[in-house]
C-alpha cells in the first residue's frame, strides 16, 4: 500500500514538473516577443539578385524586427511573392497575338502586402503539337 501512495506521488509530481516547465516556455517566448499588435512587414528582399534566402523588415510603432523569408526562383515577380492567387485553366491561343492567357483571383496576401484582386497572366502558344496516341516501344513487332 505504501509503495502504491509513493508511486502514485512520483507521478503527480513529474506530471506537475512537466507542466511548469511548459508554463515557463511559453513566457519566455513572450518576453522574447513584442507586445505591439500592429506590425506593418515589408516586401521580403535577396541577399543576393532576384530570388533565394532574403530577409523582410517590420515595424510597429517605435520597434523593428528583421525575419527571415525566401523567395522561389519561380515565382512571378509581376504579382510579389506575397500575394498567392488562384488560377484558371490557360485558354485558347490567339491566332493574332500568338499568345495564351488565364486569370487568377487573390486567394491570400502575407504580410499585409498590397496585392490586385484580379491578375491576368500570358504566355506563348506551344509551337510543338502533341499527339494523343503514342506507341509503345516493344509492342506490335513481330
Amino acid at each position: 500500500m505504501q509503495v502504491r501512495s509513493l508511486f502514485l506521488l512520483l507521478v503527480l509530481i513529474l506530471v506537475a514538473a512537466t507542466a511548469e516547465a511548459s508554463k515557463n516556455k511559453k513566457e519566455k517566448a513572450k518576453k522574447d516577443g513584442s507586445k505591439c499588435e500592429d506590425w506593418r512587414w515589408g516586401p521580403c528582399v535577396p541577399s543576393s539578385k532576384d530570388c533565394g534566402l532574403g530577409y523582410r523588415e517590420g515595424t510597429c510603432k517605435d520597434e523593428s524586427k528583421k525575419l527571415k523569408c525566401k523567395i522561389p526562383c519561380n515565382w512571378k515577380k509581376k504579382f510579389g511573392a506575397d500575394c498567392k492567387y488562384k488560377f484558371e485553366s490557360w485558354g485558347g491561343c490567339s491566332a493574332q497575338t500568338g499568345l495564351k492567357t488565364r486569370s487568377g483571383i487573390l486567394k491570400k496576401a502575407l504580410y499585409n502586402a498590397q496585392c490586385e484582386e484580379t491578375v491576368y497572366v500570358t504566355k506563348p502558344c506551344s509551337s510543338k503539337i502533341k499527339s494523343k496516341s503514342k506507341a509503345k516501344k516493344g509492342k506490335g513487332k513481330d
